[in-house]
């Protein structure tokens, strides 16, 4: 399942396969445009430098974060005031609204920028944690693939971002290794 904050933490795209191909698309107008739409989420297209140059510090460290966490650390107070303070520059207004005959809190954006969007990826980061465990959090096992998840098995032991994908990649790679050595005595 994907969440808002693992959206932005894998702009970084690496070619799963293993390929060259790899792609930061945090400055990508289209993937911009996208991630806004797909989360419900304003900001102006297209990002400015500084915002860029913001975003990528950002997804840098909470990739290091989750990194941190998927290897059964805990957050440390740096980094929980860290945390905070992204979400704090995002203010939201509540607002009680009708939908449907129910009435429904609604939390509603000061601004429409990328700070904002930050503090909201962080927001859903911090959810995932309170409502999770941070040893959930983890990076594929695909080493070229790099993608971050939460794992939500019953089981907790998923290994890969995609078992069709990058799950099915390894274990093909896997059946022709074994094979190739049994072919060889």
């Amino acid at each position: 399942m994907d969440r808002l904050w693992t959206d932005f933490v894998n702009s970084d795209y690496h070619d799963w396969r293993g390929g060259d191909r790899s792609e930061d698309r945090l400055g990508n107008l289209n993937w911009q445009q996208g991630f806004l739409n797909r989360w419900q989420l304003s900001a102006l297209i297209p990002a400015s430098s500084e915002d860029e140059l913001t975003m990528r510090h950002f997804r840098n460290e909470l990739l290091a974060l989750g990194s941190e966490l998927s290897l059964g650390n805990v957050l440390t107070d740096k980094e929980l005031d860290w945390l905070n303070s992204v979400m704090e520059a995002g203010r939201v207004s509540r607002r009680l609204i009708s939908m449907d005959q129910k009435l429904k809190l609604q939390l509603v954006p000061a601004e429409a920028n990328w700070t904002q969007v930050m503090a909201e990826v962080a927001a859903d980061f911090a959810m995932t944690l309170v409502e999770g465990e941070g040893k959930r959090i983890r990076i594929c096992d695909n080493s070229d693939c790099r993608w971050m998840f939460y794992d939500d098995t019953r089981s907790r032991t998923q290994k890969y971002c995609d078992d069709k994908m990058c799950g099915n990649l390894i274990k093909v790679r896997r059946f022709r290794a074994k094979r190739k050595v049994g072919s060889k005595e």
